[in-house]
């Protein structure tokens, strides 16, 4: 088993034993939390009302809006609820060996068995990996929200205890959003790293394939496992498509094998490529990607919260509440990304979406 890397051990070590209690509103996604582990009290108007304590691991770290907006919707679900928050990072985008996440969890278990929580709050697939599923069937009820895999990956079918929000992307909404921008474009190619969450992605969007437009095609389904492999196929794939789905990009790999960041990749893509782009995330177009219809963190969060309420305040079982996604989704467009490809967006795009109108690295 390979060790975890010394910086990762001495931050969690250092960190996990912190927590600092304040009396506040609940933290919006620009105002997450910065340490592995930290707890947080919000009150209620009645002295006597019940303190729940929760736990809320995330599968990636913080600051980052995806994860912040899932634990900001969590935390407005339980307005007027007081509650002592733990929160603990798993930073499983920067550290992406099975093997020290498999390490990492095991410290991250030994934290929640010491803490006692009232219930567990698990963000993404590798909080469920890693954590949640250990849980399965315990006297402590599980939470989940940001799942892309099917609840059985993690046993989750055959828990009594557990529960959560599952996401699903937009596919087809966005690839007709993309459509709309440039109605020219015929062909697409998909992109993906190693990593092993996007399986199940890749599923549901071939499963959705019949529901686009005739004319539009997949031909490339490519899985890149460096950066420079990433650079050459985006170099060459005018040759072959007309736009590019920006799925997995988290785990490309540097000369020295460490990960690149996904800002890095998508501010090289935003400045290199000459192919529009789509995504499912709101940060990927803050980051240069043209267009997304966005799965939303926050309520993804907030609907986690509320089977949450159910289980803590009314007593339901946590089997009793269906595991279901969230439907709602958001577009977004990059003004910046559509000037830097020439492409002039309509009134009727600019109208009905959300528009970021710089790249995020600019003043």
């Amino acid at each position: 088993m390979y060790p975890i890397r010394k910086r990762h051990l001495v931050l969690l070590a250092t960190l996990l034993s912190l927590t600092a209690c304040a009396t506040a509103a609940p933290e919006t996604s620009s105002q997450g939390p910065r340490s592995v582990s930290t707890a947080h009290q919000e009150q209620t108007s009645s002295p006597a009302a019940r303190t729940y304590k929760i736990v809320h691991v995330m599968s990636y770290h913080s600051p980052w809006e995806w994860t912040d907006a899932q634990l900001e919707g969590f935390k407005a679900s339980f307005k007027n609820v007081q509650v002592d928050w733990k929160v603990i990072q798993l930073d499983a985008k920067r550290i992406s060996s099975p093997d020290q996440l498999e390490q990492m969890g095991q410290l991250v278990r030994g934290e929640i068995d010491a803490y006692q929580p009232d219930l567990i709050y698990t963000s993404d697939d590798e909080a469920q990996r890693y954590v949640a599923k250990h849980y399965n069937n315990t006297k402590t009820p599980v939470v989940f929200s940001g799942v892309n895999w099917e609840p059985s990956t993690y046993g989750f079918d055959q828990a009594s205890n557990v529960t959560g929000v599952l996401e699903t992307e937009h596919f087809v909404d966005n690839v007709k959003l993309m459509k709309q921008i440039s109605p020219s474009v015929r062909k697409v190619a998909v992109v993906f790293d190693q990593a092993e969450i996007w399986k199940p992605v890749t599923k549901r969007m071939k499963a959705q394939l019949a529901e686009l437009p005739p004319e539009i095609d997949f031909p490339i389904w490519d899985t890149i496992e460096t950066f420079e492999q990433f650079k050459q196929r985006m170099t060459d794939y005018p040759n072959h498509v007309d736009a590019v789905a920006l799925i997995g990009i988290f785990n490309f790999k540097d000369e020295n094998g460490a990960n690149v960041p996904y800002q890095d990749v998508l501010r090289w893509t935003a400045e290199n490529s000459k192919l529009p782009d789509f995504s499912f995330w709101k940060d990927r177009a803050a980051h240069g990607t043209l267009s997304t219809v966005t799965v939303s963190g926050y309520e993804q969060g907030y609907e986690a919260g509320i089977l949450a309420r159910r289980v803590l305040e009314d007593g339901e079982k946590p089997s009793s509440l269906p595991m279901k996604p969230t439907v709602k989704g958001e577009p977004i467009v990059s003004l910046a990304r559509a000037k830097k490809l020439n492409m002039k967006l309509d009134s009727t795009v600019l109208l009905s979406s959300k528009v970021y109108n710089r790249f995020i690295w600019e003043p």
